[in-house]
């Protein structure tokens, strides 16, 4: 018999080199043609006579700035502050690609950008600020408060980061947001709950595992924490295995606060994930191996969330355990955890509701609305986007889509209650069937 498994398997890997070369030249094409980058700034006031020019620069413009002299608060109304979000990154940490620097993380920044005004009609610019050093980073941002409505922080090296987002929280009077960590940790709980539904288990009760304890990891373990989770029963690992009191080696402070109390030695991913319930990445391809993932209990839950790349394959995932549910980064398959689903809707409440801060009951209110909107019947606008895929809440549906045009409604409203009902809405929404349609006419003109 002819051996041919050779040949299949080189014909495979060059159908894969092709594609990615046919992507590569797609993608950079995207970015080139036919304008460069991804977005540009149009004005929304008429401006084709003498008359419109004198009232939109000087001699009329002078009027709005000596109100707002005046009165700080009407900056809300004579100018885009009120809509207007920064996306501000160093590109210390950007994608998975690494310390990039500021430059090249910037086609990364304009994409959130767009997609700020595309879901939820948030105006927003990107910038990519050449600060590597996190005080001079601060010291920067800090001082941009005047032109924003909100902050919104992106690919900066953990422990960075949260250094950066509580001085930032501390100081600046707007909201600030760090997506890598909570927009991560929103849709995760949002799909946890839902699947523990499914799979008939307790947050309470489980035991987790957590693989990478940068920014989005120690992020979803302390929001899952606040949702019912119990420490005791929660295991971060990293590189150098689970984290314990009493390591010594890769330590922080943010590692040391997720720190297990029953480990007293060094303990491999592999050793602990014996008997566990739920197994997160967000760390590195491949690193859930089959040992692994045979040894969680029943109906395990697995979220391998590492991009672009995830720890394992959902294939793989099923043909080791076809009772898991799993979710994973990317949209090619089901169950994407996708951070687009919840950071522009969460800003669209907050810069409504005139927010000083986006604090921990407006995340777990936007969790809530998107652990709900999954039960419901889909419409058939998402059916359209997504053809060949199945909608119904189960295994292979535990979070919708970010096609879903219920999302806008659903998470701003719950998440602009969450920040009245907590007290940091400065401007709390009187009718919410008045901003329901609101909302609503807002996607309609965004289409």
């Amino acid at each position: 018999m002819i051996d041919t498994s050779s040949t299949q398997s080189t014909s495979q890997d060059t159908d894969a080199s092709n594609a990615e070369a046919t992507m590569k030249l797609q993608a950079l094409n995207y970015h080139a043609q036919p304008t460069h980058g991804k977005f540009s700034i149009m004005p929304t006031k008429a401006m084709d006579t003498q008359h419109d020019l004198s009232l939109a620069y000087s001699p009329g413009v002078a009027e709005p700035c000596l109100e707002i002299a005046k009165n700080p608060e009407l900056a809300y109304k004579y100018t885009n502050k009120g809509n207007m979000v920064a996306c501000i990154s160093n590109g210390t940490a950007v994608l998975g690609l690494g310390n990039i620097g500021a430059l090249a993380s910037k086609p990364v920044m304009e994409g959130k950008s767009v997609l700020f005004k595309k879901f939820a009609g948030v105006d927003c610019i990107d910038l990519c600020v050449d600060a590597p050093e996190k005080t001079q980073f601060i010291n920067i941002v800090k001082c941009l408060a005047p032109s924003f409505g909100g902050i919104n922080l992106e690919d900066i090296k953990g422990p960075d980061c949260f250094e950066i987002e509580e001085k930032l929280k501390e100081i600046m009077p707007i909201p600030i947001f760090h997506d890598d960590q909570h927009g991560t940790a929103i849709i995760c709980l949002a799909g946890l709950w839902n699947a523990l539904e499914i799979s008939g288990k307790s947050i309470s009760e489980i035991k987790i595992i957590c693989n990478g304890a940068g920014a989005a990891g120690i992020a979803c373990m302390n929001l899952i924490v606040k949702a019912g989770a119990s420490r005791n029963n929660i295991f971060v690992c990293d590189t150098k295995g689970v984290i314990w009191p009493e390591r010594k080696s890769g330590m922080n402070e943010f590692k040391l606060s997720l720190a297990n109390k029953t480990i007293t030695q060094d303990t491999s991913l592999e050793d602990i994930s014996d008997g566990a319930d739920v197994l997160i990445g967000v760390s590195a391809a491949n690193v859930f191996t089959e040992k692994i993932v045979r040894s969680m209990k029943k109906d395990p839950v697995i979220f391998a969330m590492a991009n672009p790349n995830p720890e394992i394959i959902p294939t793989l995932a099923k043909k080791y355990r076809p009772d898991c549910i799993i979710a994973t980064g990317r949209s090619d398959y089901a169950n994407q955890i996708n951070n687009v689903m919840c950071f522009p809707f969460l800003f669209r409440a907050a810069l409504d509701t005139r927010s000083s801060q986006i604090n921990e009951e407006m995340k777990m209110a936007a969790a809530k609305a998107i652990a709900a909107l999954a039960k419901e019947e889909v419409p058939e606008v998402v059916k359209k986007a997504m053809p060949g895929r199945e909608f119904i809440f189960g295994r292979d549906y535990v979070v919708p889509t970010p096609f879903d045009p219920r999302l806008m409604e659903r998470i701003a409203v719950s998440v602009a209650e969450a920040a009245a009902e907590s007290g940091v809405a400065k401007t709390p929404i009187n009718d919410y069937e008045v901003y329901k349609q609101l909302l609503e006419d807002m996607m309609k003109s965004a289409k």
